[in-house]
Order: structure tokens, then sequence, then C-alpha cells
């Protein structure tokens, strides 16, 4: 299999578990493979913690997985962790330009976001 990027855009591999309680083999291979693939290309890893439900997402939860990506050796490129909890101030910005109509709503599938492909530089 080859990994190489493709393009000369910077490869970046990211890891955003959602705290809700011990991680298990799937979370590690989710952090592995995006930190290999990010690590084989000369890129970066990023962790982000996805804790938008306080009773389901205890932070005692995310700094144990934290822990135990430590343990694994996995470090991460970036110097603070997003926590999505603390960004509620970001969404709320984004949230009130859709109420003031200016940002409109995409309905493709997923399978067509996954299948468009960015205009060329020279188009």
């Amino acid at each position: 299999m080859n990994l190489a990027p493709v393009d000369k855009r910077p490869v970046v591999g990211r890891f955003a578990p959602s705290p809700s309680g011990r991680m298990h083999m799937g979370n590690v291979y989710a952090a592995l493979l995006a930190y290999l693939c990010a690590k084989h290309a000369g890129g970066q890893f990023l962790l982000r913690v996805e804790d938008l439900d306080p009773d389901r997402c205890p932070r005692e939860h995310a700094l144990q997985i934290i822990d135990d990506l430590r343990w694994l050796g996995l470090d991460w490129d970036n110097d603070e962790i997003p926590w999505q909890s603390e960004r509620s101030e970001l969404y709320q910005q984004y949230f009130d330009l859709l109420q003031q109509d200016l940002v409109y709503p995409c309905f493709c599938s997923r399978a067509e976001l996954h299948a468009a492909e960015a205009p060329h530089a020279s188009d």
C-alpha cells in the first residue's frame, strides 16, 4: 500500500474521541492509523476532544484517554488540545450567521460531498 501524499498539501491526521468511557480497541485503531498515516507522509497528528455532552463525557474520561494515548506513544502536534465544550462562543458566531440568512444549507449526500472535487486553480 502506498501511503505517500498525492499532492503537495500538508497531511494532517486527526483523532477526535467522544470521551464517554475508557478507550477501546476501535479508538486505538483509529488513533494509530491516523498517527501512522500522518507521520509516514511527514505530516501532523492532531488531537481534539469531542466532549459536547457533559453528562455522557465527563472530563475524567477525556483525561484518561489522553493518558492512554501518551502510554501508547502517540504524541500529538498541536500545543493545546481543543475541547469542543469550550468552543461554544465560536459556534454561536456561526449560528448567528445562519439566523441572519447569511449562509445557505447544503442538501448533498455524504457520498456526493466525497465525490465532489474542488475547481483547479487554472479554471
